[in-house]
């Protein structure tokens, strides 16, 4: 996978700047494949957009993750840092392909974005689950499980799509307090990409100030060739 160039960035993120988080997700993945049908990406599952992200984020960013999380018991801030490449799972075979399986009577689906569009004003996360299983029930009726068939369920969905729950454990260094740390793909990217593109814009102001260029002729420098101008003008 290739690197955004800076006008492919910049047009990204003024694209995805107003969106909702999860349709933020579905136009990074369009970038990231773009060999995929747009209209197509919402209904794929979690874990192949999952992967996309993570990997068009390693393509422009590098692999290293660094982030930070607070801990629940004592709010101690703890530091992490980890390689994209290591929540990357085996390719499949057809990115494209349905991923079904029976467990606890059920025949379910993996989930997508449109499952998690469909509970996101859901404040109660507990029935937000139990729709999205719902909406990823096939055959049987979910309804009924107890709370036993409901975890196998979960570990069957876990199985079927490892990379739609990206977690990290984590313990804390102060309380020594063990919990699992949630990873947000499209936001690990998107934290990126914005960042990234007020650089740029920064940049493009210095030099079409200095020089008159236009958006498109900075963008069109190697990074190098930029930023030794950027070193002329006081600006680096």
């Amino acid at each position: 996978m290739r690197a955004l160039a800076g006008s492919e960035l910049l047009s990204l993120w003024e694209r995805g700047a107003s969106r909702h988080a999860l349709d933020r997700s579905a136009l990074l993945a369009a970038a990231a494949r773009p060999d995929w049908p747009a209209e197509a990406i919402a209904d794929l599952p979690l874990g192949a957009v999952n992967a996309s992200l993570l990997q068009l984020r390693a393509a422009c960013f590098g692999p290293r993750i660094d982030g930070h999380a607070d801990c629940p018991r004592c709010g101690q801030r703890l530091a992490f840092a980890l390689d994209a490449r290591e929540l990357l799972a085996p390719a499949q075979d057809d990115d494209l392909a349905p991923r079904e399986a029976e467990v606890a009577g059920l025949r379910v689906r993996a989930p997508s974005l449109r499952d998690l569009a469909a509970v996101a004003a859901d404040a109660d996360a507990e029935r937000a689950a139990r729709q999205v299983l719902a909406r990823c029930t096939l055959a049987g009726d979910a309804a009924r499980l107890d709370e036993a068939a409901l975890r196998a369920v979960e570990e069957g969905l876990d199985a079927l799509d490892p990379q739609a729950d990206l977690a990290l454990a984590l313990q804390c260094v102060a309380c020594g307090h063990a919990d699992l740390v949630q990873l947000d793909a499209g936001q690990l990217l998107w934290e990126e990409i914005e960042a990234r593109a007020l650089v740029l814009l920064r940049e493009v102001h210095h030099l079409a100030g200095a020089y008159g260029w236009s958006e498109a002729q900075i963008l069109a420098l190697t990074p190098t060739r930029r930023a030794s101008y950027l070193a002329m003008v006081g600006a680096a």
